[in-house]
């Protein structure tokens, strides 16, 4: 069989393809071996997302796991990451495993690992696991009955749903939010966070809240191209106040303002930090990932906060944050934890401060951003993923390695950063960004200027001047 390779966030594979019940028993096994090495009776919480066969999948990892003696807490129905993530806690269990491929387009699906503190495994971890995978599978599943192992105690269901729904109205004055006169409305993109807002929020706007494996085509990644439709109701509506979305299974979050405006990762990262140190007066560092805005730099000095930039994957941010005093942990792609949850992205926790945030200060989703503008200046980001010949994108990382771009038409490179892909700087508030991705066949670019059409003016002639090399 081929070999099996976890990238930023896991394994992710094309379903029937690579991702397979065989393949699946495999990870599983050397996650079981792995676990065995480090504790003498291990416990593991596992779930699975919206995507097809996720049952099929979390059966048979569970299978192999109690087939290795490993007690697994098997969640009811499907669940989002941030569930599997505190129900680690809960039940006290040493690992968790999500089958998952997060915001993937509906072929791919995966394998999470995350530690025994409800957030993603460590990479040295995350190797060690990898390097005890078997070259085949030595499990018949379907000999192995999951009621024989429900006999046995070493699978016992649960309700991560329930666990998460509590947590969220333990936290959260939910009677302000629900009171506070704005209108709220929320985009599951057909993921794992459906049922959840349901319970929480009958009462809202509720889109793309049921089962379809296929995300009706359309990757369940929180990016405005793939969030049309929710943008076009907010504008219809005339009565929406902001909207939240999240990814498939929902660890990833996109806001909306009162106009069907989209607000990205950035800024909810710029407002998360705002409204915890200057409303709620909690302190703590930042931490952030490489490709995120520059104006979180503006911020915490204003507020004379720590700033740690470190490499993209949350499992970065996530090692600080088992180690020091975080007070908000986030990446440009929508995941974003937050002081006082678990060490986890969570997309609709840091829904939840955002619209507490609304309720407590009384001023609407643009009022706060413009509170922070004060601060930092406004900007914009904008992002493209280049499906490229696979020669040609190594050819084009080669040459960054080399240090061979100097300019970008007519943006003229003034420094370079090199930590997790290439970074251009054109000024203090300018810049292009180059970096393959880490679990796609991509070369991801990302641009930051004062508007979007800079912004996307920026990737234009990056492209450009990529193209000609």
């Amino acid at each position: 069989m081929e070999a099996i390779k976890f990238g930023t966030d896991g394994w992710r594979a094309i379903i029937a393809k690579e991702f397979t019940v065989e393949n699946v028993a495999r990870v599983a096994q050397a996650t079981a071996t792995w676990l065995l090495n480090k504790t003498k009776k291990p416990s593991v919480v596992i779930g699975h997302d919206c995507r097809f066969a996720g049952a099929l999948f979390v059966e048979t990892a569970s299978k192999v796991l109690a087939q290795n003696g490993i007690k697994v807490f098997l969640a009811k129905g499907f669940v989002s990451t941030p569930m599997v993530s505190l129900g680690i806690l809960k039940h006290k269990a040493d690992l968790g495993v999500v089958i998952t491929a997060s915001h993937n387009p509906p072929t791919y699906s995966g394998y999470k690992l995350k530690g025994n503190y409800g957030g993603p495994l460590l990479e040295d971890d995350i190797h060690d696991v990898e390097s005890y995978i078997p070259e085949t599978n030595k499990h018949d599943i379907d000999k192995l009955k999951l009621e024989t192992f429900e006999k046995k105690g070493l699978i016992n269901y649960v309700y991560l749903e329930n666990t998460y729904c509590k947590q969220i109205e333990d936290n959260f004055d939910l009677k302000a939010i629900k009171n506070s006169g704005f209108q709220f409305a929320f985009d599951a993109m057909y993921g794992a966070g459906q049922n959840v807002m349901r319970r929480l929020f009958p009462e809202i706007t509720l889109l793309h809240c049921e089962e379809n494996p296929m995300f009706d085509n359309i990757p369940p990644e929180p990016l405005h191209k793939n969030l049309l439709e929710f943008s076009e109701l907010i504008k219809l509506s005339n009565e929406i106040d902001c909207g939240l979305a999240v990814d498939g299974d929902a660890d990833r979050i996109a806001l909306y303002d009162n106009e069907g405006n989209y607000i990205d990762s950035h800024h909810i990262i710029l407002l998360l930090i705002h409204y915890l140190y200057k409303y709620k007066d909690w302190r703590g560092k930042v931490c952030t990932g490489f490709s995120s805005t520059v104006k979180i730099n503006k911020l915490c000095e204003h507020y004379k906060l720590k700033l740690d930039i470190v490499h993209i994957g949350f499992k970065h941010i996530c090692g600080i944050m088992l180690k020091e005093d975080v007070l908000v942990g986030g990446e440009e792609s929508g995941g974003i934890a937050v002081k006082g949850h678990i060490p986890e992205r969570d997309g609709i926790w840091n829904g939840m401060v955002i619209w507490e945030a609304m309720a407590k200060t009384k001023k609407t989703l643009r009022e706060l951003i413009k509170e922070v503008y004060a601060i930092t200046g406004s900007f914009a980001f904008e992002r493209s993923d280049l499906r490229l010949d696979e020669s040609l994108k190594n050819k084009i990382v080669e040459k960054c390695k080399k240090g061979q771009y100097k300019s970008f038409g007519k943006y003229k490179v003034k420094r370079m950063e090199d930590l997790d892909g290439f970074k251009y700087y054109f000024n203090d508030d300018e810049w292009v960004m180059i970096r393959p991705s880490g679990t796609e066949p991509l070369l991801r670019t990302y641009a930051e200027s004062h508007t979007q059409a800079e912004a996307l003016e920026i990737l234009k002639v990056t492209y450009d001047t990529l193209m000609k090399s």
